[in-house]
């Protein structure tokens, strides 16, 4: 595998550490993803981002290939916090998580690491409880029993998982949602029905998610 490389926001090497990897479809410094990551910095964490492989391998002329399946990303997943750990080092407590994919992939390793005391917790954006346009295809099997604390991040409208959706699924106690009104996978709402634009939504998940980690990482 070629060498990982990060894209780091906040300074302090001692704050609480966020691994937040990217989504299926978007690349670790796509305008979206430096909001968030630049968001929850301001919020006081330490934000790390990385790319699973097939992703980097876009930046060299790599074909546009679809993301491979679940159990390489985890390796990946796994991979990139041994690099962490090598290569930039880290001080202060860690959550770790991403968007939708990311998000996903960070959940199916978290127990294990929850457990071992590495990590204290997950943060999802989005999570795609199931394919857009299939609702009976649900990746929700893992997280009837997860044991780590987890906070996911869902518009209420998301096509992938939308309030009314979730509702119906037997999660695990340790997981909390937090809605964000007419939010689309992005979190975005239509403002001629909230009043509000997705600059406010991702404001404030950047303040809910932040205070979150703070709170699992404080002691």
């Amino acid at each position: 595998m070629a060498p990982i490389n990060f894209l780091v926001d906040g300074a302090r090497t001692d704050a609480p550490t966020l691994v937040f990897a990217h989504g299926a479809g978007m690349p670790m410094d796509a305008p979206y993803m430096n909001t968030v990551a630049q968001g929850l910095a301001q919020a006081g964490l330490r934000v790390v981002r990385f790319e699973f492989a097939y992703m980097a391998q876009r930046r060299t002329g790599g074909s546009k290939r679809p993301p491979p399946k679940m159990p390489l990303l985890q390796e990946e997943y796994h991979t990139a916090l041994s690099a962490l750990a090598r290569d930039l080092g880290t001080d202060g407590p860690m959550v770790i998580g991403g968007k939708s994919m990311g998000g996903r992939v960070a959940s199916l390793i978290a127990d294990d690491l929850h457990a071992a005391r590495r990590i204290r917790g997950v943060l999802c954006l989005g999570y795609p409880f199931h394919p857009q346009g299939k609702p009976d295809v649900l990746r929700v099997d893992h997280l009837e029993a997860l044991l780590t604390p987890t906070l996911i991040c869902q518009g209420t409208r998301d096509p992938f998982g939308t309030e009314a959706d979730v509702a119906t699924y037997p999660l695990s106690p340790q997981i909390e949602m937090a809605w964000f009104e007419d939010g689309d996978h992005d979190l975005k709402p239509r403002k001629r029905v909230t009043g509000l634009d997705h600059a406010a939504h991702l404001a404030q998940f950047c303040e809910t998610a932040g205070s979150w980690v703070k709170e699992r990482c404080a002691g």
